[in-house]
């Protein structure tokens, strides 16, 4: 069974994310969404929250498991018999980032390979920093992310106890 390993923050999920996750699960017998807990990031939503959302934002996609980790990403692939990593690229400044990971990655563990996709061209420019600065400003993301994750950003941005 061939499996893959698409970590990341998804503070929140996006369509870009899961347009990513659908085209590797066409290639992979299995993905797992790994939530990163650890992200050196100040993320608005807590692990729990994060987890929730992909769960809900992924489950139409049957190949998909959504878990989440602490730890060397790398260790988490290889301790789910991962083959390979996700990554998805959307411009040139995401490759130097992306590929300085890979790199370092493949230090870390030579038997885990790095696969990257290309969002489909209306998610190259998301990022789910846009996607929380559009929403705090009052702005439509209908577009851009699944209904739950456009309610839980509205409700935790608008001073709701969501996390």
């Amino acid at each position: 069974m061939k499996i893959a390993v698409y970590p990341g923050t998804f503070d929140p999920i996006t369509y870009g994310h899961i347009d990513v996750l659908t085209k590797a699960a066409k290639i992979f017998d299995k993905v797992i969404l790994a939530v990163a807990s650890y992200t050196g990031k100040n993320t608005l939503f807590s692990l729990e929250k994060r987890y929730e959302l992909c769960c809900l934002s992924t489950r139409e996609i049957k190949n998909i498991e959504v878990e989440s980790f602490d730890g060397l990403v790398v260790d988490y692939a290889q301790s789910k018999n991962a083959s390979a990593m996700i990554r998805g690229l959307r411009a040139v400044s995401d490759f130097e980032y992306e590929l300085s990971l890979t790199l370092m990655n493949k230090k870390l563990n030579n038997d885990i390979e790095t696969m990257f996709f290309v969002p489909d061209s209306k998610y190259l420019y998301l990022s789910s920093t846009m996607i929380r600065q559009i929403v705090s400003l009052g702005g439509n993301t209908k577009e851009f992310i699944p209904p739950c994750v456009e309610n839980a950003l509205k409700q935790k941005l608008n001073g709701g106890k969501n996390e």
